[in-house]
């Protein structure tokens, strides 16, 4: 772990240098696959060239690679067997996205940044006892490639494809078994883990929140117990990514009444493993830049242009919402990930996560993404003394005499003390977030105050079954610029 320290120290000091090395060392590698050939990575010896012949790909324009490779056919995107996918759903998209995930993305991208976030987390809290005990993973499932059955080829949740391929050693320290852990009907998942795991020394968590949430009530109803310290006394860590975790914290202070409980959060998709809070004293994520991924970034401003302007690394500016463009080891060239970021600090180089690309409110020109709304009912939540389990947004739009306004199920765990009070601490701390949403509410210009919905307890999961996505890296969509989503939660009220 010390040796590990030294290297992503070396990262930080010298990021420019070591993004260089991966970007050469990439093109090398898959210079005689398909793709490779077809845009000359073999003559391609600058970041200038690079951008002018490869153009920036969305999923769509890679997929034909990719179900090709998912029915046999190698050597196109990138020049090794690769032998599994990540299946996701994206979080606006209900069509399903595979990702290949090569053996170099596992070894030197997934694993490496499992062990980077254990070693980063021993080194700064030296005297923990989380190898006492075992660590927990609440994890997807996976399949057999049905596109090519003989090739010995699978998909599923990238945290299931983590987890079935992790070596022996690190099965030892870690419950339940692989059967239960990657077990595909949810319910039963949760119902066998509660029983298993409660009997077992956990010390240390890691998963989506919403799932970990609903993991730990049920261990207390099934061992009668009024907190999980009572089975779990030794817990100290929950390694939380996948969903901003700050709309979750009260709630996991009232289900873990520890106060050295830590919580630190990762920046882990489908796509490779790319942040992790490196720091005691804040949530930013350091960019984790030796792990075969070459990054760049689009201004937010550009993102819809035909021809927007791509910058590297050295180029980014600290507080612009960028949206992330990565090449990788797994064969995704210039990949449109969906997700926005802002940099904190370019010295070293960190992050915060800010929304999606196609995660957004953008009905009225108020341009809502996610961090707005997510701050904005956090701050409500503490003034009130609710505590939320999930939510989602979307625009009514205007209708004959009627003004536009955003329409909000949130589904509590406490509701607030004055529902009244809560809508409008949401408006106004929107209305300080975000400028242009505050210029289309100045006096009901154009929005009018909010509508929430109070949502009784299992709306989202009920709604999330209907739709077949429960578990995985399937999320409850927070904003959509569509009613798509919010008509059919609306009609389970």
């Amino acid at each position: 772990m010390k040796k590990r320290i030294h290297q992503i120290e070396l990262f930080m000091k010298y990021p420019h240098e070591v993004q260089e090395e991966i970007f050469k060392k990439l093109l090398r590698t898959a210079k005689n696959t398909e793709f490779g050939k077809k845009y000359g990575f073999e003559s391609i010896d600058t970041l200038d060239r690079y951008q002018s012949r490869v153009p920036v790909h969305q999923y769509e324009t890679l997929f034909p690679y990719i179900e090709r490779r998912m029915k046999g056919e190698q050597n196109l995107l990138w020049p090794t067997d690769v032998k599994w996918f990540a299946k996701s759903s994206g979080t606006t998209n209900a069509r399903s996205k595979f990702i290949p995930v090569s053996q170099e993305a596992l070894d030197d991208c997934h694993f490496k940044g499992g062990k980077d976030l254990i070693s980063i987390y021993v080194n700064n809290f030296p005297e923990s006892k989380m190898f006492s005990g075992k660590g927990l993973a609440i994890c997807g499932s996976h399949k057999i490639n049905e596109y090519d059955p003989s090739s010995n080829s699978y998909y599923g949740d990238v945290s299931a494809v983590i987890m079935q391929n992790l070596p022996l050693w690190a099965q030892f320290v870690r419950t339940p078994s692989l059967e239960v852990a990657l077990m595909e009907n949810w319910e039963e998942k949760i119902e066998k883990m509660a029983e298993i795991t409660a009997d077992e020394n956990v010390t240390n968590l890691s998963g989506v929140p919403t799932w970990t949430i609903l993991l730990i009530q049920r261990i207390k109803e099934l061992k009668k117990i009024d907190s999980i310290l009572d089975v779990w006394p030794n817990l100290e860590v929950f390694f939380h990514g996948a969903v901003a975790f700050h709309p979750y914290r009260q709630l996991f202070e009232q289900l873990i009444p520890k106060n050295e409980m830590r919580y630190v959060e990762t920046y882990n998709a489908s796509e490779g493993f790319f942040g992790i809070q490196d720091r005691t004293d804040s949530d930013e994520l350091l960019l984790m830049l030796d792990y075969g991924v070459f990054y760049e970034f689009i201004p937010y401003d550009e993102i819809h242009k035909e021809n927007p302007k791509v910058i590297s690394l050295p180029n980014v500016e600290i507080g612009v919402n960028y949206a992330m463009i990565i090449s990788t080891n797994s064969g995704l060239w210039r990949y449109n990930i969906g997700d926005t970021i802002k940099f904190t600090s370019t010295s070293p180089y960190r992050i915060k996560i800010s929304g999606r690309t196609k995660h957004f409110i953008n009905a009225f020109g108020e341009e809502l993404i996610i961090e707005n709304a997510e701050s904005a009912i956090t701050k409500a939540c503490e003034v009130t003394g609710a505590v939320i389990d999930n939510f989602t947004a979307a625009p009514i739009h205007f209708e004959k005499n009627k003004k536009g306004k955003h329409e909000w199920v949130i589904e509590f765990k406490k509701e607030p003390e004055s529902m009244e009070r809560f809508v409008v601490l949401l408006d106004e701390n929107l209305r300080e977030l975000n400028s242009d949403y505050d210029a289309k509410r100045f006096k009901d210009l154009a929005l009018q105050l909010p509508l929430v919905h109070s949502a009784k307890s299992g709306t989202f999961y009920t709604w999330m079954k209907k739709r077949g996505k429960l578990g995985g890296q399937n999320k409850v969509p927070r904003l959509s610029n569509t009613r798509e989503y919010i008509d059919e939660v609306l009609k389970l009220l």
